[in-house]
């Protein structure tokens, strides 16, 4: 498992996100409005969409919010889904680590300003386009909480569904498969007994990773938090191998 999904996984366990619920819902509405915009609103036919649905249903997002963004995005009656713009920016943390930094925007500007602001005031600095993309490649990812029954047994499952990796934490399970298997083994992890599917989504995966110090990775989950914090970010992904010593540090302390 990756130290960036670790400390995903961690916040989530922590329910770190329940402070920012609003927050939350208008980061999940523009994802399900882009999907939708992108690939028609019909989650039978359109599966970013419907891992989006799933992802706001699993946050517990109100079902008329979920259908009003399905309808904004596939109808763009208003013109909202038309004005948004995802955009990729890519950084250095501090230590070295790459992040690609996923935003969805009305206003490139505001948010290319926000972003600069919070790299360099957390150590960072912004890269140029490509300088760390190169290192990461798109898959599925999929958090399984193993409720009833042994995590390493549910791990054994994934693999010969077709996982390309799998790691264990505790009750969790962290799968990764290619992106175009991400649907047939979400399925068979479903039919699984004992299991809750947490997450599920398209993540940016590294190839190579960048191992920290504890002063050193403390200061990049900053990092991290803070652009997580900002209305237009919606992902933030890292090749950061953080220490568990500095998760553990950092989460006893947010």
């Amino acid at each position: 498992m990756s130290g960036h999904s670790k400390w995903s996984t961690i916040k989530h366990k922590k329910g770190m996100a329940d402070a920012r619920r609003g927050q939350l819902f208008t980061k999940l509405a523009r994802e399900i409005m882009v999907a939708a915009r992108e690939g028609g609103g019909d989650p039978d036919t359109n599966f970013r969409l419907r891992l989006a649905i799933d992802t706001a249903k699993s946050q517990n997002m109100p079902k008329d919010n979920i259908e009003r963004a399905v309808n904004k995005g596939a109808g763009t009656r208003d013109g909202s889904a038309d004005a948004l713009e995802e955009i990729t920016y890519e950084a250095y943390a501090p230590g070295g680590a790459g992040l690609l930094i996923q935003a969805v925007t009305d206003n490139k500007n505001r948010t290319a300003s926000a972003i600069r602001s919070r790299v360099t005031r957390n150590g960072g600095s912004l890269a140029s386009s490509g300088a760390v993309s190169w290192n990461f490649e798109t898959k599925g990812l999929i958090s399984v909480e193993v409720a009833d029954g042994e995590p390493e047994e549910v791990a054994l499952e994934a693999v010969d569904a077709g996982a390309e990796d799998v790691d264990v934490m505790e009750r969790t399970v962290e799968v990764t498969v290619s992106f175009s298997g991400l649907g047939q083994l979400r399925a068979a992890v479903e039919q699984l007994e004992g299991v809750q599917i947490e997450r599920a989504e398209i993540a940016l995966i590294p190839n190579s990773t960048v191992p920290l110090e504890r002063s050193t990775a403390i200061q990049t989950l900053r990092l991290l938090d803070a652009l997580e914090e900002l209305d237009d970010v919606q992902k933030v992904f890292s090749n950061a191998d953080f220490p568990d010593e500095a998760l553990e540090a950092y989460a006893s302390t947010s």
